[in-house]
C-alpha cells in the first residue's frame, strides 16, 4: 500500500497535472470536454422548455439522448464515456495526493471537492453507458428513489438528511463561484488578461446557475420527505421546470439556461489548462 502511494505521488508530480500518468490526463480532458458538451445541450433544452417545448428533458438523460441522435452521436458518447471514468480517476488521484500548491483547511477543501467531482463524473458515465447499452429505457427515476426511501425506517429523516446534503453541495458551488476558487486548479499563466477573465466569468456564472438549480433540486427532497410524498421529489428537469413556474417564469428559466451554457463553455477551457 505504502509502495503504491510513493508511485501515486511520483506520477503525480512528474504529470502535467494531478492525474496519474499522461493516458489518464488526456481522456479525463476529453472527459470534461464531453462534460461541458452536456451542459451546453441542457442549456439548449432548458430554453426549449422556456419558450415553447414544454416536453424537452432539461436534465443529463435529454442532453446524452439528443447528442445520441446526432451523426455520429454514438460514438462521441462512448469517447466521452471513457474520458469521464479518466477524469474520475484523476479526481481520485487528486484526492489522493494532489493539491500541493495549496495546505491546510484549503487543501482538505479541494480535496473534498475532488471526491464530489469524481462521483459527479461516474454518475454521468453510468447514464451515457445505460443509455448506449438500451438500458436507459428502463431507468429509475428520481420520485421512484424517494419512494424506496421513504418506505425504509426512518425513511423521512433519510431523505431528510440527502436533502440538507445537497443543499450543501449548492451552498459549496455558490461559494465558489462568488469567490472564483476554482481559478485557482487552472494554470492561465500563459493566457492573456482578457482570456483569463473571460474564464473566470463564464466559471462564475455556470457555478452558480448550477448551485441555484442544486437548491431547488435539494427544496424538493426536502418537500417530499416533509410531507411523505415522492411525487415531491425531483431531478435537474423538475427543479428548472420550476424555476420556470415562477412569478419571473420564462425569464428566470432562460437567465439559469444561458449559466448552464457558460458552464459548458467553462468546462472547454477547464479541459485545457486544468492542473489538478
Amino acid at each position: 500500500m505504502v509502495r503504491r502511494l510513493a508511485r501515486l505521488r511520483r506520477l503525480v508530480r512528474e504529470g502535467r497535472s494531478d492525474a496519474p500518468g499522461r493516458i489518464v490526463d488526456a481522456f479525463g480532458r476529453i472527459g470534461l470536454v464531453g462534460y461541458g458538451v452536456v451542459h451546453l445541450v441542457v442549456a439548449w433544452l432548458a430554453l426549449e422548455v422556456a419558450f415553447g417545448v414544454p416536453d424537452a428533458p432539461a436534465d443529463a438523460q435529454g442532453a446524452v439522448g439528443t447528442i445520441a441522435h446526432t451523426p455520429g452521436g454514438a460514438l462521441a458518447l462512448g469517447v466521452g464515456a471513457l474520458g469521464l471514468v479518466a477524469f474520475a480517476l484523476w479526481q481520485v488521484a487528486a484526492a489522493t495526493v494532489g493539491f500541493r500548491w495549496v495546505s491546510g483547511n484549503e487543501r482538505m477543501r479541494k480535496r473534498v471537492g475532488a471526491v464530489a467531482k469524481s462521483v459527479t463524473m461516474t454518475g454521468l458515465a453510468v447514464i451515457v453507458v445505460n443509455y448506449l447499452t438500451g438500458m436507459g429505457s428502463g431507468a429509475t427515476t428520481v420520485q421512484e428513489v424517494a419512494a424506496d426511501v421513504l418506505a425504509l425506517p426512518a425513511g423521512r429523516a433519510l431523505l431528510g438528511l440527502a436533502a440538507i446534503v445537497i443543499l450543501g453541495i449548492a451552498g459549496a458551488m455558490t461559494y465558489t463561484g462568488l469567490r472564483r476558487t476554482f481559478m485557482g486548479d487552472l494554470d492561465v499563466r500563459r493566457l492573456g488578461p482578457g482570456v483569463r477573465q473571460a474564464i473566470e466569468v463564464v466559471g462564475a456564472a455556470g457555478h452558480l446557475a448550477r448551485a441555484l438549480a442544486f437548491g431547488v433540486v435539494g427544496v424538493l427532497a426536502g418537500a417530499a420527505a416533509l410531507f411523505a410524498d415522492p411525487g415531491r421529489a425531483g431531478g435537474l428537469d423538475a427543479a428548472l421546470r420550476a424555476l420556470g413556474a415562477t412569478a419571473a417564469g420564462a425569464w428566470l428559466l432562460a437567465v439559469v439556461a444561458v449559466g448552464f451554457g457558460a458552464f459548458g463553455v467553462f468546462c472547454i477551457a477547464d479541459a485545457a489548462t486544468r492542473r489538478a
